[in-house]
């Protein structure tokens, strides 16, 4: 038996289906979207129809965008030599923020993952291959996360990349900045050890 009137429920299920957002919270979320001015309400969804509407994948990298070619892939200033792969949208902009960077990029919408039945034509990789085929690139950054599906995600795409003697590079990964050796794992210490550079 529901205490809600079903408009209300439907719109408690909406917030639900979000990633990362629980019943509880879905509730918070559809009391305070009940709780702003019919204007408010209006302009919420009226925001969210633009973005569904405005934004899809850009022509080279395939990050989101409202124009045909996103603002990287249309400047002049930027590297377009040196390629970085990273499997969302967000993984851009985490990049981005730490303004050492000024390659293009080449977003995958996703990571091979056997297991939620993800294979390589249900990624952005035929694009990025063709990509490396049609331009001057002379490397290719992979920037997945270093999980077992982002690993494999690289090593796959290393291994398709080959012919095109292109470098492949892989970010290091290692003991996080301000953090303690005793508190880190036999996995990221051995990472660590591999990427270390000469001082």
């Amino acid at each position: 038996m529901s205490f809600f009137p079903a408009s209300l429920e439907t719109l408690i299920d909406r917030f639900a289906s979000l990633p990362g957002i629980g019943r509880k919270s879905a509730q918070r979320l559809a009391f305070y979207v009940l709780s702003q001015p019919l204007e408010e309400a209006r302009a919420f969804a009226d925001a969210i129809m633009e973005a569904r509407t405005g934004v899809h994948c850009c022509k080279i990298c395939q990050n989101l965008t409202e124009d045909e070619i996103c603002s990287i892939c249309a400047s002049d200033r930027r590297d377009h030599g040196t390629i970085c792969v990273v499997s969302e949208p967000r993984d851009v902009l985490s990049i981005e923020r730490a303004r050492e960077y000024n390659g293009v990029y080449h977003v995958l919408h996703g990571v091979l993952s056997p297991m939620n039945h993800v294979g390589p034509d249900d990624i952005r990789i035929k694009e990025l291959l063709q990509r490396v085929a049609d331009s001057e690139v002379e490397e290719v950054i992979m920037a997945t996360n270093p999980d077992t599906e982002g690993e494999a995600t690289a090593m796959y795409l290393s291994r398709l990349l080959k012919p095109f003697e292109v470098k492949v590079t892989r970010l290091a990964y290692g003991i996080p900045v301000g953090s303690n050796l005793e508190f880190a794992d036999d996995a990221t210490l051995s990472r660590a050890m591999e990427g270390r550079t000469e001082m």
